[in-house]
Protein backbone atom coordinates (compact mmCIF):
# COMPACT_ATOMS: atom_id res chain seq x y z
CA UNK A 1 0.00 0.00 0.00
CA UNK A 2 1.39 3.30 -0.99
CA UNK A 3 1.16 5.94 1.71
CA UNK A 4 -0.52 9.51 1.28
CA UNK A 5 1.34 10.94 3.55
CA UNK A 6 4.53 10.78 4.65
CA UNK A 7 3.91 11.89 8.76
CA UNK A 8 0.96 12.01 11.20
CA UNK A 9 1.82 15.61 11.54
CA UNK A 10 1.32 15.37 7.76
CA UNK A 11 -2.21 13.18 7.86
CA UNK A 12 -2.98 15.45 11.17
CA UNK A 13 -3.46 18.57 8.63
CA UNK A 14 -5.44 16.95 6.47
CA UNK A 15 -7.79 14.94 8.64
CA UNK A 16 -9.70 15.49 11.90
CA UNK A 17 -8.89 13.04 14.80
CA UNK A 18 -12.60 11.77 15.97
CA UNK A 19 -14.16 12.37 13.29
CA UNK A 20 -12.10 10.24 10.67
CA UNK A 21 -9.44 8.64 12.94
CA UNK A 22 -9.62 7.73 16.84
CA UNK A 23 -6.16 6.92 18.67
CA UNK A 24 -6.80 4.60 21.77
CA UNK A 25 -4.40 3.70 24.43
CA UNK A 26 -3.69 2.20 27.54
CA UNK A 27 -0.71 0.63 30.11
CA UNK A 28 -0.73 -2.89 30.84
CA UNK A 29 1.60 -3.81 34.08
CA UNK A 30 3.34 -7.01 31.76
CA UNK A 31 5.91 -5.31 29.76
CA UNK A 32 4.76 -5.85 26.77
CA UNK A 33 2.67 -3.92 24.16
CA UNK A 34 0.25 -4.84 21.63
CA UNK A 35 -0.30 -2.53 18.51
CA UNK A 36 -2.67 -1.94 15.92
CA UNK A 37 -1.57 0.96 13.66
CA UNK A 38 -3.78 0.44 10.83
CA UNK A 39 -7.29 -0.03 12.83
CA UNK A 40 -10.57 0.13 12.14
CA UNK A 41 -11.66 0.71 8.32
CA UNK A 42 -7.69 1.01 7.42
CA UNK A 43 -6.91 -2.92 7.97
CA UNK A 44 -10.33 -4.05 8.94
CA UNK A 45 -10.12 -6.65 12.02
CA UNK A 46 -6.42 -5.66 13.41
CA UNK A 47 -7.89 -3.44 15.81
CA UNK A 48 -10.26 -6.21 17.56
CA UNK A 49 -7.90 -8.54 17.67
CA UNK A 50 -4.99 -6.33 19.39
CA UNK A 51 -7.82 -5.46 22.12
CA UNK A 52 -8.63 -9.06 22.72
CA UNK A 53 -5.24 -10.03 22.80
CA UNK A 54 -3.79 -7.39 25.08
CA UNK A 55 -6.71 -8.18 27.28
CA UNK A 56 -6.19 -6.19 30.61
CA UNK A 57 -2.36 -7.35 31.02
CA UNK A 58 -0.85 -6.11 28.45
CA UNK A 59 -0.41 -2.44 27.27
CA UNK A 60 -2.83 -1.91 23.93
CA UNK A 61 -2.97 0.80 21.56
CA UNK A 62 -4.31 1.54 18.31
CA UNK A 63 -4.95 4.55 15.22
CA UNK A 64 -8.64 3.78 14.21
CA UNK A 65 -9.61 4.47 10.20
CA UNK A 66 -13.14 5.76 11.18
CA UNK A 67 -14.00 7.15 7.12
CA UNK A 68 -16.91 5.50 5.86
CA UNK A 69 -14.61 4.67 2.51
CA UNK A 70 -11.42 5.76 1.70
CA UNK A 71 -9.52 5.05 4.90
CA UNK A 72 -6.64 3.36 2.96
CA UNK A 73 -5.12 6.87 3.04
CA UNK A 74 -4.91 6.98 6.54
CA UNK A 75 -2.36 4.24 5.85
CA UNK A 76 1.11 5.47 7.59
CA UNK A 77 3.82 2.52 6.50
CA UNK A 78 5.31 1.04 10.22
CA UNK A 79 8.86 2.35 9.60
CA UNK A 80 7.68 5.80 9.40
CA UNK A 81 4.31 5.69 11.74
CA UNK A 82 5.25 8.97 14.18
CA UNK A 83 2.07 9.53 16.23
CA UNK A 84 3.67 11.04 19.12
CA UNK A 85 1.49 8.35 21.37
CA UNK A 86 2.22 5.12 20.02
CA UNK A 87 6.30 6.35 20.36
CA UNK A 88 5.50 6.86 23.84
CA UNK A 89 3.95 3.74 24.85
CA UNK A 90 6.42 2.16 22.44
CA UNK A 91 9.24 3.36 24.66
CA UNK A 92 7.81 1.91 27.73
CA UNK A 93 7.38 -1.31 26.78
CA UNK A 94 10.05 -4.04 26.68
CA UNK A 95 8.87 -5.88 23.63
CA UNK A 96 6.19 -5.00 20.77
CA UNK A 97 3.80 -7.07 19.18
CA UNK A 98 1.95 -5.22 15.95
CA UNK A 99 -1.18 -6.42 14.19
CA UNK A 100 -1.58 -6.16 10.73
CA UNK A 101 -3.80 -7.30 7.89
CA UNK A 102 -2.48 -8.25 4.80
CA UNK A 103 -4.33 -9.57 1.49
CA UNK A 104 -4.43 -13.50 0.60
CA UNK A 105 -7.37 -15.74 0.54
CA UNK A 106 -5.43 -18.96 2.69
CA UNK A 107 -5.79 -18.17 6.23
CA UNK A 108 -2.68 -17.94 7.24
CA UNK A 109 -0.49 -15.87 9.95
CA UNK A 110 2.71 -14.16 8.51
CA UNK A 111 5.14 -13.57 11.17
CA UNK A 112 7.81 -10.96 11.09
CA UNK A 113 9.79 -8.63 12.98
CA UNK A 114 13.49 -9.09 14.93
CA UNK A 115 12.28 -11.26 18.07
CA UNK A 116 13.37 -14.72 16.12
CA UNK A 117 12.96 -16.94 18.63
CA UNK A 118 9.48 -15.59 19.80
CA UNK A 119 8.46 -15.98 16.31
CA UNK A 120 10.00 -19.51 16.30
CA UNK A 121 7.79 -20.05 19.59
CA UNK A 122 4.45 -18.41 17.75
CA UNK A 123 5.04 -20.85 14.92
CA UNK A 124 5.18 -23.67 16.78
CA UNK A 125 1.89 -22.75 19.28
CA UNK A 126 -0.02 -21.83 16.53
CA UNK A 127 0.38 -24.39 14.24
CA UNK A 128 -0.31 -27.02 17.16
CA UNK A 129 -4.15 -24.63 17.71
CA UNK A 130 -4.86 -25.91 13.95
CA UNK A 131 -3.27 -22.34 12.10
CA UNK A 132 -0.76 -22.04 8.90
CA UNK A 133 2.19 -19.46 9.52
CA UNK A 134 4.79 -18.29 7.52
CA UNK A 135 6.89 -15.45 6.60
CA UNK A 136 5.39 -12.79 4.13
CA UNK A 137 7.84 -12.01 1.17
CA UNK A 138 7.28 -8.22 1.41
CA UNK A 139 6.09 -7.41 4.94
CA UNK A 140 9.11 -8.86 6.69
CA UNK A 141 8.81 -6.25 10.02
CA UNK A 142 13.12 -6.53 9.63
CA UNK A 143 14.08 -2.94 9.59
CA UNK A 144 14.95 -1.47 13.45
CA UNK A 145 12.47 1.67 13.21
CA UNK A 146 9.76 -0.81 12.33
CA UNK A 147 7.47 0.37 15.05
CA UNK A 148 7.45 -3.48 16.22
CA UNK A 149 11.25 -3.54 16.81
CA UNK A 150 10.58 -0.37 19.06
CA UNK A 151 10.88 -1.24 22.59
CA UNK A 152 12.97 -1.44 24.95
CA UNK A 153 14.81 -5.11 23.56
CA UNK A 154 14.76 -3.43 19.97
CA UNK A 155 13.19 -6.75 18.87
CA UNK A 156 9.46 -7.43 18.49
CA UNK A 157 6.92 -9.50 16.31
CA UNK A 158 4.67 -8.46 13.41
CA UNK A 159 1.72 -10.33 12.67
CA UNK A 160 0.23 -9.89 9.25
CA UNK A 161 -3.43 -11.77 9.10
CA UNK A 162 -4.42 -12.20 5.69
CA UNK A 163 -7.61 -11.24 4.53
CA UNK A 164 -8.94 -14.62 4.50
CA UNK A 165 -8.11 -15.27 8.20
CA UNK A 166 -9.70 -11.95 9.18
CA UNK A 167 -13.17 -13.02 7.13
CA UNK A 168 -13.42 -15.74 9.18
CA UNK A 169 -13.01 -14.12 12.68
CA UNK A 170 -16.07 -12.06 12.01
CA UNK A 171 -19.27 -12.59 10.96
CA UNK A 172 -18.36 -9.80 8.35
CA UNK A 173 -15.48 -7.59 8.37
CA UNK A 174 -17.76 -3.95 8.20
CA UNK A 175 -18.10 -1.94 11.06
CA UNK A 176 -21.19 -3.58 12.27
CA UNK A 177 -20.29 -7.24 11.32
CA UNK A 178 -16.64 -6.46 13.46
CA UNK A 179 -18.60 -6.22 16.70
CA UNK A 180 -18.97 -9.88 16.99
CA UNK A 181 -16.77 -12.53 16.93
CA UNK A 182 -16.83 -16.41 15.60
CA UNK A 183 -15.49 -19.29 17.52
CA UNK A 184 -12.04 -18.97 15.62
CA UNK A 185 -11.46 -15.98 16.75
CA UNK A 186 -11.20 -16.82 20.30
CA UNK A 187 -8.87 -19.78 19.60
CA UNK A 188 -6.96 -17.53 18.19
CA UNK A 189 -6.62 -15.30 20.64
CA UNK A 190 -5.91 -18.08 23.23
CA UNK A 191 -3.47 -19.42 21.04
CA UNK A 192 -1.54 -15.71 21.30
CA UNK A 193 -1.69 -16.09 24.81
CA UNK A 194 0.17 -19.15 25.65
CA UNK A 195 3.26 -17.01 24.26
CA UNK A 196 2.66 -13.83 25.89
CA UNK A 197 2.18 -14.70 29.20
CA UNK A 198 6.06 -15.05 29.26
CA UNK A 199 8.59 -12.67 29.54
CA UNK A 200 11.19 -11.58 26.74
Amino acid sequence: MSDRYATFDALRSAHEEGRDFRVEWRLGVSGIAVMAPHGGGIEPGTSEVARALAGLRHSFYHFEGLMRNGNGALHLTSTRFDEPRALALAERAEWIVTVHGCDGDPPVIHLGGLHEARKRELARKLEVHGFATASHLDHRGLDPENLCNRGKNGSGVQLELTLGLRRALFPALTRTGRLNTTPLFHRLIDAFRTILTRSP
